[in-house]
């Protein structure tokens, strides 16, 4: 069950009744800027980040949306507790779903401003630097203002492990070499932007993943102006990161998806790298029954098979679908599930392969035609059952 829950008080607006007739018209004033934050696990930094809100936005009418993946340790019962005395602070529960990525989106399509402005719940943003950047899209001189690590004098050196900023760098130069992004960080989780240009461009942003900053410069319309501030990126203070060594899968995949023109969904191109290494187990199984139980082939075979979707499953469970993981006795059904999707598949692989062969001869193309045949089913009856939301 897929379920999305908005709440808390109205954007900050002081309403006037003003009567015209018969009946009364209501004038409201917007906030200016809704500042997105999306949260996990983040209950003992909500009532410091409205803090710092409060204080680095004085004289501008704001509010602030919290984003909660549903966090087991009261996150947005802290939210809630503070909305109540706070008409500024609003919070959206989405429940059977995960992904920093899709939690921002949502959050800024149901903003109440004209700007909007992501933050991260850790602190490790300058919050400082939100007057300014929504100087610098109000006067017209930006569409996208990016707080960027590592531009004249911003620095990630204090908030970042050598690991992650040697990976971020090294992202940040592969992503402006392919996709032609031209900035100093478009791994930025700290940006402000005009929200006609989110509505726009929203259908061809990817939910799945972290990098959101480099989905919307990939998928921006020509000629949008970009500003960059530096800042220097602060350590956590309370809780810890939810970024680990796979979101270099997810970026890879996403990028890999604006290489192909967002004809194909990051998503799959990690189910097709599972498979591809689900492939090298399989041979390996296969030669280790034959000569280690000195099995007829068939037998072999079967078995390499059952290794390889085991191993493709767990993998799967783990990296392509970490946001619908399953556990426990849902692990076991899944499983099962993903057995049967898979059975079918190879079915499908032999039916494709065979017809393309009866029409061209050649085999290793009646071979690929097969795979990709198997592997677009499998993706998409996988996400469908054995994963489905």
């Amino acid at each position: 069950m897929v379920t999305s829950e908005l709440e808390a008080g109205s954007p900050n607006s002081d309403t006037v009744s003003a009567p015209v007739g018969s009946r009364s018209v209501i004038a409201s004033s917007r906030p200016r800027l809704s500042v997105i934050v999306p949260t996990y696990c983040e209950a003992g930094n909500i009532g410091a980040m409205i803090a710092a809100l409060d204080a680095s936005l004085a004289g501008i009418r704001w509010e602030v949306i919290f984003v909660d993946d549903d966090s087991p340790d009261g996150t947005m019962k802290v939210i809630r507790s503070l909305g109540e005395t706070d008409d500024r602070v609003r919070a959206m529960r989405r429940v059977g779903r995960r992904g920093l990525a899709g939690a921002v989106i949502e959050g800024m399509l149901a903003s109440g401003a004209d700007i909007v402005a992501v933050v991260d719940a850790d602190l490790q943003h300058d919050e400082k630097l939100l007057p300014r950047m929504l100087s610098e899209i109000e006067s017209g001189a930006a569409d996208l203002v990016i707080g960027t690590r590592y531009s004249q004098s911003g620095e990630a050196r204090d908030g970042f492990s050598t690991a992650r900023r040697l990976s971020s760098e090294l992202a940040t130069r592969l992503s402006n070499l392919l996709l032609r992004t031209n900035v100093s960080d478009p791994m930025s989780g700290f940006f402000m932007i005009r929200r006609e240009l989110v509505d726009t461009i929203a259908p061809n942003l990817s939910p799945g993943g972290f990098k959101l900053l480099l989905d919307i410069l990939a998928s921006a319309p020509a000629g949008i102006r970009v500003r960059e501030i530096p800042y220097v990126f602060r350590p956590r203070r309370v809780g810890k990161s939810k970024l680990d060594g796979l979101v270099i899968a997810d970026f890879v995949g996403l990028l890999l998806s604006k290489l192909a023109g967002n004809l194909v969904p990051p998503r799959f191109f990690l189910f097709a790298l599972v498979g591809t290494l689900g492939l090298v187990v399989h041979l390996f199984a296969l030669r280790s029954a034959i000569v280690v139980s000195d099995a007829s082939f068939n037998t072999a075979q079967i078995f390499a098979s059952f290794v390889a979707m085991t191993f493709n499953f767990f993998l799967n469970n783990v990296l392509t679908f970490r946001d619908r993981r399953l556990s426990g006795f849902q692990a076991i059904k899944g499983l099962l599930i993903f057995y049967a999707v898979c059975s079918v598949g190879a079915l499908a692989n032999i039916g494709v392969a065979d017809l393309v062969y009866s029409h061209d001869a050649t085999w290793w193309r009646a071979g690929i035609a097969g795979a990709l045949m198997a592997a677009v089913f499998n993706y998409a009856v996988s996400s469908a059952f054995t994963w489905r939301r």
